[in-house]
Parts: C-alpha cells; structure tokens; sequence
C-alpha cells in the first residue's frame, strides 16, 4: 500500500468514526480551567450525553539526573488521590500569548523554559544536556492539554529551592533500580511520568 493510499485511508476512517459535538454548557469556566457538559451525536445519528471534558494548562515533566547518576526526585501531596506522591520534577508552562489554556496551545520553546524554569524552581538544579523525549496528551478521553517530557544530564546545583506559594515540596535521590522497584511497587504514581521514565530508559539503552 503505497504512502498516499494509507493517509487517504486514514482520513477516511477519521469522517467515518468522529463524533460531533452539538451542544456544550460551561459548568466552571475560570483562568484555570473550563470544565464542560457536552452532547454528542455518533457516527449512527445517534444522540448521547453527557459526556465531561476539561481544558487546562500544558504542562512539563522532566527526567532530571546529576553527575553521579542519580535521579532526581520530589515527594508532594496530590490532592486527587490525597497522598504525598513521589516524582520527577514538573509545573505548568507560562504561555507566549498570556493565556492559561485553550486554543493556539503553547510551543515548543514555551515548553523548553517552562522545563528549565520548573526544574531550577523545585531543586535548585541546572542542567546544559536536554533532550524532548515526547510531546503527549495529558488524558485523551476527558482532558484537552498536552504534557512536554524533556530529560535533562549531569544536571548541578547552582541555588536553593524557589517555590510557588502553594508548592511544598521536598526533594529526594534515587538510584535507576529504586524508580523501577517503586513504579513495579506501585509507588511512583504518576502515570505521565512513568512514560517518561520509560522514554528516557529507552534511549539511554539505545546509547549503549
């Protein structure tokens, strides 16, 4: 099947299988989130509601290491869950255009200084070998943002922690084989975060 025929096919089963949003009602529509009720017809004619869906702000994810080749880590309280997690450094990206969510997303070098500036902000580290491992949605099925998952090397420390007025949070080493005993250990709970890990496992072994 040639390159053409596959994207003409492509784009068939995109009209074939899309829904079509006829009717949406804004439940919370504030500066950080749009949370909205929405009908849908099927590819039936069929009509069904509701469906929830919500817009927030991208956000970044980094896979920090030092020089000595640990990881980098912070331990927080999620409140969705409602407990105090273990993960990689992370935080929302400050849009070009000012706006929080929404349309026109945010680019590539918004993503890079947002990974640079959470990275330096939560751990007082710095790194000059990044690398983006993936541009991904955050949750398909209900959420319209996108996480940006970057791995920084041979990160050092240059300052203190600098953190946001609802940010506490403490930072916390770990040895390659202790990520991978908590995640399989059920203990590193962000699921964003373990593909990341995944992405940066990945390309350390293709380094070899």
């Amino acid at each position: 099947m040639t390159m053409e025929r596959k994207k003409n096919d492509a784009a068939d089963e995109k009209n074939e299988l899309a829904w079509e949003e006829i009717r949406t009602e804004h439940i919370i529509q504030d500066e950080w989130i749009d949370f909205r009720r929405s009908a849908y017809r099927f590819p039936d004619g069929s009509v069904f509601e509701p469906f929830y869906s919500y817009s927030r702000r991208d956000y970044v994810v980094i896979v920090a290491s030092d020089t000595e080749g640990n990881y980098l880590c912070v331990r927080q309280f999620r409140q969705g869950i409602r407990e105090v997690t273990t993960e990689f450094p992370a935080g929302g990206i400050e849009r070009s255009d000012g706006r929080e969510y929404g349309p026109g997303g945010c680019s590539a070098e918004d993503a890079f200084e947002a990974a640079k500036r959470e990275l330096r902000e939560e751990t007082g580290y710095e790194s000059d070998e990044w690398t983006h491992l993936l541009t991904v949605p955050s949750n398909a099925t209900i959420a319209d943002n996108y996480a940006y998952l970057f791995a920084a090397r041979n990160c050092r420390k240059v300052s203190g922690q600098s953190l946001d007025e609802t940010e506490f949070l403490n930072v916390r080493k770990f040895r390659a084989q202790e990520i991978e005993d908590m995640i399989a250990g059920g203990g590193f709970q962000q699921a964003v975060h373990i593909a990341a890990w995944l992405l940066e496992r990945r390309r350390g072994d293709g380094q070899k």
